[in-house]
């Protein structure tokens, strides 16, 4: 009896005493390590330090890091802190009914015909179905309201290119660029107006149709404008009118009249990623889903073809190596000289991150071939860590190697050129580490990564 009980006592202190791993907390993924490091506080957002997600204000950035946060949620719900910043994001953001999107002034955030105002609104559609889940209709009606407000503002409100020019009816990029498209509008404005129909739109299927055939439109437009079937890339921008003054650096004759000259990583990121991201909730069977699909699969082969075979990852400028430098000499525009240096081109965190995001998740929604191009975004998330991801010694996590911005125009600002002694030697080109665009997109491929491999 004696020895049965100094047993019991002994398993008992075991049991107590020994770490369960069970319940022992798992390693952060690289996804939650991004989130905590830099998603929530700390990050750079069109040059400005912001040290709270929560108060950031409104922009196509700070939105970024908040849906890449909020995706991450969505897989770990138990990370309920995730989901509590981006909720306090957009109740910040908003005002108490949704019909105003607010900055971090308290004035209006959505100025006319500015795509770039507009894709922070995706984080809205998962705010909305948790609300309702939740029973509090206040909140999740506020977020319907906040989505609709901004799907009108682009279907109705937004500028286009008009009748009778090429592309008529592609949304500007912003009124600024008047007649012109990016990339970078595909990202800005297509997912919210797609997730919004999908959502939201069923009911009127008139309008349905209609709607979907505008999304595939701007998809089309644009692919039919900038796609260079030789290089299997697209020119970061493209106008209608290439002789109008804010479009100084269009080409001005011949196969690719109108369109910018150099094909820039980013760009083709959003791109990419506004294509897997639409096709995710595009009616199978529209008449144009096969068109978009098509666009899709030109995309993925291009950036196959230009990924670095040494690195994984991909240059600022896609069709060069680091061989490639800004020419010294510069850009004479009006007489004036700009964009002297002898920069290097150089792999970039953001664009590789975002081509990782959009492999994966056209792998896993099954619209890329995984035979194909598994290896692709295998190698590219290997080397998009190697190459870019710094451990600090308090255990977070930084990035490093990411283009500030870049853009093109207008008329007020000729030094952005669009040429590669822009892309490299820009005033505005600089080379920063923790920018939102880097962090959001890291998280965004990190999530899609262990999603896949964990299938």
């Amino acid at each position: 009896m004696k020895n049965y009980l100094l047993l019991a006592l002994t398993l008992c202190l075991m049991a107590c005493g020994a770490p369960n791993k069970k319940n022992e907390a798992a390693p952060l993924t690289y996804s939650q390590q991004m989130v905590e490091s830099h998603g929530l506080i700390d990050f750079y957002c069109n040059r400005k330090h912001h040290d709270s997600l929560c108060v950031t204000g409104w922009d196509y950035v700070s939105g970024l890091v908040a849906n890449a946060v909020l995706k991450t949620w969505a897989y770990y719900p138990e990370k309920t802190e995730y989901y509590d910043a981006v909720k306090a994001f957009a109740d910040f953001s908003t005002n108490e009914d949704g019909s105003d999107i607010k900055n971090a002034k308290g004035t209006t955030a959505l100025r006319p015909s500015n795509i770039d105002d507009l894709p922070a609104g995706n984080i809205f559609f998962a705010l909305y179905n948790e609300e309702l889940k939740k029973g509090n209709t206040k909140d999740a009606e506020r977020y319907k309201n906040a989505t609709t407000v901004i799907r009108n503002k682009l279907k109705y409100d937004h500028s286009r290119i008009a009748e009778g020019l090429p592309g008529a009816g592609g949304f500007f990029h912003k009124a600024i660029y008047p007649n012109q498209m990016w990339l970078d509008g595909l990202f800005m404005g297509s997912p919210i107006y797609a997730q919004w129909q999908n959502a939201f739109g069923k009911d009127n299927v008139e309008e349905n149709e209609e709607s979907w055939n505008d999304i595939a439109h701007q998809f089309m437009t644009i692919h039919k404008f900038t796609y260079n079937a030789e290089k299997q890339l697209n020119y970061h921008a493209w106008s209608a009118t290439p002789e109008d003054e804010n479009s100084f650096w269009a080409q001005k004759e011949g196969t690719y009249k109108g369109c910018s000259q150099e094909f820039w990583g980013r760009g083709m990121g959003w791109y990419f990623a506004a294509l897997v991201d639409v096709l995710e909730v595009m009616p199978k069977d529209h008449k144009h889903y096969a068109d978009v699909c098509g666009i899709l699969q030109q995309v993925a082969a291009g950036l196959k073809r230009w990924q670095d075979a040494e690195s994984g990852v991909w240059y600022q400028l896609l069709q060069y190596d680091a061989t490639k430098t800004a020419d010294g000499k510069g850009d004479v525009i009006n007489g004036e000289t700009y964009n002297v240096g002898t920069q290097a081109n150089y792999l970039e965190a953001s664009c590789s991150g975002i081509f990782t995001y959009a492999y994966w998740k056209g792998i896993r929604l099954g619209l890329l071939d995984k035979g194909e191009y598994a290896p692709v975004a295998e190698k590219a998330y290997q080397g998009l860590v190697k190459n870019f991801i710094r451990p600090r010694e308090d255990g977070g996590i930084d990035v490093v190697q990411t283009c500030a911005s870049a853009g093109l125009g207008p008329a007020k600002d000729p030094s952005r050129t669009g040429t590669a002694n822009y892309y490299l030697a820009g005033k505005d080109i600089t080379v920063v580490e923790n920018e939102g665009k880097a962090i959001g997109t890291f998280i965004l491929a990190s999530l899609e990564y262990e999603m896949n491999h964990a299938q």
